[in-house]
């Protein structure tokens, strides 16, 4: 039982909240409504999202299984370890693909595109993008920005440009700190574990993060303080919570150089007690902004 659940990766389902950044944000929209309704069919999309990402997630751990035994972690996966077979592990990446797409399609059909659009990415990644630099953290980060329309669309709330810019940003500074991690980690054999880790130098990865980290934080900023997001919000407030998000993405910068756990973001989101006292203080700000600042 725990060589499947290690296979469907449920840990890495908290990447999909962007599926509900859409209705999080409608929450102080004052021309939205965020009704109870709605809440249910974002939770609903989040959850066939974890779905079709353990299916990606298991033709993954098939296709890297010879990758996957040459490093010191990933050769545990249960794929590369003999736990779970071959073929089974395929049986249950096709009828976790048919569940969750046929869901999405009953969902709602914007979405099922949406979510359609996200698997062929993942395809894409798994078997081609995730080989060439840089390109494979562009896919990374196209993933979740894909996550972000796919829960507009099961909703119906619009979700806005510049929070789309600002999640391909952040996704791809975590995708970069990611890769600077596991440069560090396999040193000198670090193409043998990632081929497209042989297309980057530590100096390379250095400024592509430093550049992600920058503009997120001056995206998001300028979102804040856009005059068509004082006029939807009807506050000039929502500055407030750009601090947290500078805070959140400096200590994401500090684990990464200074104690080598940038190679899991999902494990120190869940364990880093800043780094979630910073996630904290953003999300009480951000309430603060839609309920009392105005």
């Amino acid at each position: 039982m725990m060589a499947w659940l290690r296979l469907l990766r449920p840990a890495q389902w908290v990447k999909n909240v962007f599926v509900l950044a859409a209705l999080v944000f409608a929450l102080g929209d004052t021309t939205q409504s965020a009704g109870v309704s709605l809440w249910g069919r974002a939770i609903a999309a989040a959850g066939l999202f974890c779905l079709l990402s353990s299916a990606v997630y298991a033709m993954n751990d098939i296709r890297d299984a010879p990758r996957d035994r040459l490093h010191p972690v990933k050769k545990n996966r249960p794929v590369a370890a003999g736990d779970v077979s071959v073929p089974a592990a395929a049986a249950t990446a096709v009828a976790l693909f048919v569940l969750s797409l046929s869901g999405a399609w009953v969902l709602a059909q914007n979405f099922f595109f949406a979510a359609a659009a996200y698997a062929a990415l993942q395809v894409a990644y798994t078997f081609f993008l995730k080989r060439i630099a840089v390109v494979d953290v562009a896919a990374i980060a196209a993933g979740f920005v894909l996550r972000a329309v796919a829960g507009a669309e099961a909703t119906g709330v619009p979700v806005s440009k510049w929070l789309l810019i600002c999640t391909f940003a952040l996704a791809a500074f975590l995708g970069f700190c990611k890769r600077r991690s596991e440069m560090t980690r396999a040193g000198a054999g670090s193409g043998a574990t990632r081929a497209a880790l042989a297309g980057y130098t530590p100096r390379m990865l250095d400024t592509l993060i430093s550049a992600a980290m920058g503009a997120t934080a001056v995206v998001y900023l300028e979102y804040t303080l856009y005059p068509a997001t004082v006029a939807k919000f009807r506050t000039n407030w929502l500055w407030i919570t750009a601090p947290f998000v500078a805070l959140g993405l400096v200590r994401y910068w500090i684990l990464t150089y200074r104690m080598g756990r940038g190679e899991s973001p999902e494990k120190v989101l869940l364990r880093d007690l800043p780094l979630a006292a910073s996630l904290f203080g953003y999300l009480a700000a951000l309430a603060a902004v839609f309920f009392l600042l105005r």
